[in-house]
């Protein structure tokens, strides 16, 4: 049985700060090194597209204030410090805090190191365009749209589709530009991908689809509008990027942990483990087969997931020999405008099943099918329904469990 004294965390997230809570829990006393880039302390990200962009005075989304991280949870805290190597031999990382550079040595390590947006090429320091991935990336938006009266955000994702909510909300003119011809078909499916896209519709919001950004227009080094590939020029005063994320492994290139080899996401088996002894990667960053759904290999940006990968993770790395497998229900929500959108399971599916009357509804359900299993549900406006739902693709029960459930015959 491997003792662990010093258990090192590399990414000061929600998975990040879960995996140290966890480990606490279950009473180990050894060294916790908590390490974060940026200089604030773990917070919560879904509000920053949500309530931090419509509220003049937002709330901190902070977890635990810093003196808590250090008290409570008698962390070694390394704030405004990134890990730049990972020498997996000697079991030790490198870690940069302004100028100075060292090694921090490791029995047990979790990476939580998660996503960096995708920003447009050669954009360079163009004013005006922005993407919305950390706290301070937040507060930049929130001042450009006090300042601006036209929006334009690129991807109709779900951030994306929440930056477009808070501005509408806050009185701008938005245009969304989607390059596919119906939004998050590969999330939800065409359906409800377009159950979807008639929200931002209705509330005044303009969307257009099959459409690809080619450049951007700028006079005294701002943004001015948005170029598309069929000539036109969409104006705007302030540019919001959400064309998604890509996992947070350049540091770990030379380090012999196996990467992904369609996004550089961390390679893991179903306990979390990497290749590499002793290293475990959980929520964005991680790659992983649900034995849930028939080992289908995962990588989910969802908040849930990143909150229970941190104390698996934790668990799994301190007591090995009583590693359980990570058997997730993926579960998401996103609000739209005066709605909420909830997804539990995954998408791909051999029918998609519309319960409501109507599709464009505001509220409405659909269902999911893999074989015989429900699999899936996507609500938009039932959360409690939602997690019943939930429950029955944890316990792989039957699609006719699930059609009950809805009242379908």
């Amino acid at each position: 049985m491997s003792v662990t004294e010093r258990l090192v965390i590399i990414g000061a997230s929600l998975g990040g700060l879960r995996a140290a809570e966890a480990a606490r829990k279950t009473g180990y006393t050894g060294t916790i090194t908590l390490v974060g880039g940026e200089p604030h302390v773990p917070y919560d990200r879904p509000p920053l597209s949500k309530a931090y962009l419509e509220s003049d005075e937002p709330e901190s989304p902070a977890f635990r204030s810093e003196d808590q991280l250090r008290g409570e949870l008698a962390l070694d805290l390394r704030l405004s410090t990134w890990a730049t190597s990972l020498d997996t031999d000697r079991k030790a990382v490198t870690l940069r805090s302004g100028e100075a550079t060292g090694e921090l040595d490791y029995d047990a390590m979790i990476i939580a190191t998660g996503a960096t947006a995708r920003m447009l090429p050669n954009i360079g320091d163009l004013a005006g365009v922005h993407t919305l991935r950390t706290l301070d990336d937040a507060i930049a938006i929130r001042r450009a749209l006090d300042t601006g009266s036209r929006a334009v955000v690129v991807g109709a994702g779900f951030i994306g589709s929440e930056v477009a909510s808070s501005a509408r909300k806050r009185g701008l003119d938005v245009t969304v530009l989607e390059a596919l011809p119906v939004p998050l078909v590969r999330s939800v499916g065409e359906e409800m991908g377009k159950a979807c896209a008639d929200l931002h519709r209705r509330n005044g919001t303009n969307l257009r689809c099959g459409v690809k950004v080619v450049g951007l227009e700028s006079s005294y080094g701002r943004v001015t509008g948005v170029a598309l590939d069929d000539g036109t020029v969409v104006p705007a005063d302030v540019v919001v990027v959400g064309a998604g994320a890509v996992p947070a492994t350049e540091w770990l290139c030379e380090s012999g942990v196996a990467l992904h080899e369609r996004d550089g996401g961390i390679v893991c088996d179903a306990y979390l483990r990497t290749s590499a002894d002793s290293v475990y990667a959980i929520g964005d960053v991680a790659h992983f087969p649900n034995p849930l759904f028939d080992d289908i290999v995962m990588r989910l940006e969802h908040w849930s997931n990143a909150s229970e990968h941190g104390v698996l993770a934790a668990t799994n790395a301190l007591a090995p020999e009583d590693a359980k497998p990570a058997m997730t229900v993926p579960y998401f929500w996103s609000d739209w405008y005066s709605n909420k959108i909830q997804f539990v399971g995954i998408p791909q599916a051999d029918e998609i099943r519309v319960v409501s009357k109507e599709l464009g509804e505001d509220n409405f359900l659909a269902l999911y099918r893999r074989g015989d299993r429900i699999t899936g549900c996507i609500s938009i406006d039932r959360p409690r329904q939602i997690m019943k739902f939930r429950r029955l693709i944890a316990q792989s029960k039957s699609w006719s469990d699930g059609l009950e459930l809805a009242g379908v015959s």
